[in-house]
């Protein structure tokens, strides 16, 4: 008698439950409205079916996730349906169910990536002179087309110029700049849009109504915001996040499953860093660390916050495209209120150059406290362009305190020019002129005026400067306007000219004539400019501000020069040879 057989300890595959199919695999789009964020491409594509104006050869480009191939299928059941050719395929003849499947034989996917060698392109060529085994149209759809070589698509030209009447080319790109011009002009494009969260959070709403179970909006909203436009990407999580439990899906299950914080907890960091709480916002930190959310994506929700903040100082309240709930948006408009614009973009800077940074570091939860620290100290530094006002501020006042300008040689200096003039009366005060770096423009404009006549004309052409000696004001005249300048300088020529300065100011103003080689700028030696680059540097490093602008900002001075506010060196007698 034979013996009985154990039974087996798990059971035989024709036992087992159904194999499942993911839900972006399950409610994938099968007819042109189902396409969502792409109405203007499905209607495109629905009338050229209608019309009888379906080209040999399209180009599907845009981002993952956002219905491509789909679309390739849908148009292919569109050609190829028993009713056809229809913008609305049955679903129900054998031809598309069998593209719905993947298996019809005239209808063939090919992936770019793996098929993309010469070889594979020369057997397309060989099999596109069949025709169609049981269909109307024999249809090739190639996905990430970009990543054939360089030969794969010169082997294509010819095939997709002028292709048979029984077959139509359908290919798919996320980078169509990579995909050669040739190709391009050979093809109808059609560009596909990124999809926006309300549309994306609506469709998943449908699908989990479809799959009897429950979910929060708030979860929702986090899965869509997530998917960056993708729909494919948000079904997938979708699926992911009703795995992890027969309830309702909530926001706080889809915070844990992702990675990500909670939006509150984000909020509280913002605040705390704006109200210079550095160990408010480091313990808020350190509570998310330990609650499990992933430092890139908590970085990537800190700048989504700052990026919000951004938007409501510049857009408004009405702006409708903010990425944390509304109920954010009091406490946003009001952080908005009391912060100035440079702030926010500096923190949006360090923000991003923290992430950057995160990418090749074993310590990123030190970067991270770091930059919490920095973020609560910004308002002591708004911004660089404050920090520049600020230096040649502080740098202007030790100049009128006592220190003097460099004065450089002139090119081509003519004899008399070299000298200084005085005014008539003998009588001048100590200080430099009140009114130089303030009055200048307008005041010479007055002497013009009051000199009149050739003179004025003559004056004209010379570039006033005003100096930091005593009354001193000097006229530099280009090159070409050497006799100019001399003849200003003959007796009683000059005296009309310190006489309206006297009448301008108020002050008895010495003149001095200077030419020069181009436009009042002198021309030093190359050994003089490098020495004068580097005493500049050095000065610029000893200035508190800098320092402290250098700490905050992990940064390392490039330039610096007298424009910058680094106060000048003190004229030398061999500047004045």
């Amino acid at each position: 008698m034979a013996k009985k057989r154990p039974a087996p300890d798990h059971p035989e595959p024709a036992a087992q439950a159904a194999e499942y199919t993911v839900l972006a695999r399950r409610y994938r789009p099968q007819q042109f409205a189902d396409l969502v964020g792409q109405e203007d491409v499905a209607q495109a594509l629905v009338n050229a079916l209608k019309g009888n104006r379906v080209a040999h050869a399209y180009l599907f480009t845009g981002t993952r996730g956002v219905g491509k191939t789909s679309a390739a299928r849908i148009l292919a059941k569109a050609l190829n349906c028993i009713k056809g050719p229809t913008p609305t395929p049955c679903d129900e003849c054998s031809s598309c169910r069998a593209i719905a499947a993947g298996e019809d034989v005239d209808v063939q996917e090919i992936d770019g990536a793996s098929n993309r060698n010469l070889e594979d392109i020369r057997e397309l060529r060989q099999n596109v002179q069949y025709k169609p085994i049981q269909s109307r149209y024999k249809i090739y759809i190639i996905d990430e087309v970009h990543q054939l070589t360089k030969d794969s698509f010169n082997a294509l030209l010819k095939t997709l110029e002028e292709p048979p009447p029984h077959v139509k080319f359908i290919f798919a790109t996320t980078d169509y700049q990579k995909v050669p011009l040739t190709i391009l002009s050979r093809c109808q494009r059609f560009d596909f849009a990124g999809i926006s969260t309300r549309q994306i959070r609506e469709r998943l709403r449908q699908v989990v109504a479809e799959e009897g179970a429950e979910a929060d909006d708030e979860a929702l909203e986090i899965i869509a915001r997530r998917a960056a436009n993708s729909m494919r990407d948000a079904q997938s999580l979708l699926d992911q996040c009703l795995a992890f439990g027969s309830g309702k899906l909530t926001a706080q299950a889809v915070h844990r499953i992702l990675g990500t914080a909670d939006e509150d907890l984000v909020a509280g960091l913002a605040a705390a860093v704006l109200g210079q709480d550095v160990k408010g916002a480091v313990e808020r930190f350190n509570s998310a660390m330990e609650n499990g959310v992933q430092l890139g994506e908590l970085l990537d929700q800190m700048m989504s916050y700052w990026r919000d903040l951004l938007l409501m100082k510049t857009a408004g309240r009405d702006f409708d495209g903010f990425l944390f709930s509304q109920r954010f948006h009091d406490a946003l408009q009001q952080q908005a209120q009391s912060i100035s614009q440079d702030v926010i973009l500096l923190a949006l800077d360090l923000l991003a150059a923290t992430a950057s940074r995160l990418r090749s570091t074993a310590h990123g939860r030190v970067l991270v406290e770091v930059l919490l620290v920095r973020l609560s100290r910004l308002d002591h530094l708004s911004s660089v362009a404050d920090l520049a006002q600020r230096v040649a501020s502080s740098s202007a006042a030790s100049l009128s305190q006592g220190q003097g300008t460099r004065t450089a040689r002139a090119a081509s200096p003519l004899p008399s020019a070299q000298r200084a003039t005085q005014a008539p009366s003998s009588e001048t005060k100590p200080n430099a002129i009140p009114w130089a770096t303030d009055s200048l423009p307008q005041i010479w404009e007055e002497v013009l005026a009051s000199v009149g006549g050739i003179q004025a004309a003559q004056l004209k052409m010379a570039v006033p400067t005003a100096t930091f000696a005593p009354n001193c004001l000097v006229l530099r005249f280009p090159g070409r306007y050497n006799k100019e300048a001399e003849s200003l300088q003959e007796p009683g020529r000059l005296e009309k000219i310190t006489a309206a300065l006297a009448k301008c100011t108020g002050q008895n103003v010495a003149v001095r004539f200077e030419v020069v080689a181009e436009q009042g700028i002198p021309i030093l030696e190359p050994e003089r400019r490098l020495s004068r680059a580097q005493e500049q540097r050095q000065n610029a490093l000893q200035e508190p501000l800098v320092k402290q602008a250098m700490t905050l900002f992990d940064a390392q001075l490039v330039n610096a020069d007298e424009g910058f506010g680094v106060p000048a060196r003190p004229a030398s007698a061999e500047d004045e040879e």
